[in-house]
């Protein structure tokens, strides 16, 4: 097998545990992954905070929530693009995330309302700007349909060890075309 033909493979197997999301069997999908691997997550702001991991061990807990609630992912493996250069390759494909969506969203939105109210963190102005965006979120969201599908990119880089190629460096980011949700203030 060539060396695209086992990046493909990796690909697969990566995409078949997604599907699957067997939690029994989430620390031999993690071997899928270099020791050091960084994965960065929809909600990776900086290194280490959030949604992104430094290494293997780590990131684990990112594979271990989206099996358990992010939706079903679903790598588009016929348009990805997979290149190498010796021991090294990189991975790109479009992808989507399908979640369904219903009516205890709302009951989930004012979980979330109760605790904002309970930070002190925020100024009161802060508080009710993000009720009022997620809250016409929730709702414009909930009106459209119950099936949620998000267009996702999901890029990697992948390192030929000894044992086979592995993910060195995974990221799956939302393409937008509004503002973006996360804005760093100075």
């Amino acid at each position: 097998m060539n060396s695209q033909d086992e990046i493909h493979l990796l690909l697969q197997t990566f995409q078949d545990g997604y599907i699957r999301r067997d939690l029994t069997q989430v620390d031999t999908f993690m071997q899928l992954f270099s020791d050091d691997a960084e994965v960065i997550g929809t909600n990776g702001v900086a290194p280490g905070v959030e949604e992104w991991y430094r290494d293997r061990a780590s990131a684990r807990e990112l594979v271990v929530g989206d099996w358990e609630g992010w939706g079903d992912l679903r790598i588009d493996l016929d348009a990805m693009s997979v290149r190498h250069r010796g021991d090294v390759g990189w991975v790109a494909a479009p992808a989507t995330v399908t979640k369904i969506i219903g009516e205890d969203n709302y009951a989930s939105f004012l979980d979330f309302v109760k605790h904002l109210l309970d930070d002190s963190k925020l100024s009161p102005e802060q508080k009710l700007l993000h009720i009022l965006r997620g809250g016409t979120n929730t709702v414009y969201e909930l009106r459209r349909g119950e099936k949620f599908v998000w267009a996702l990119r999901f890029t990697a880089v992948v390192v030929r060890e000894a044992n086979g190629w592995k993910f060195a460096q995974m990221n799956f980011s939302f393409p937008t075309i509004y503002f973006p949700d996360v804005r760093l203030m100075e």
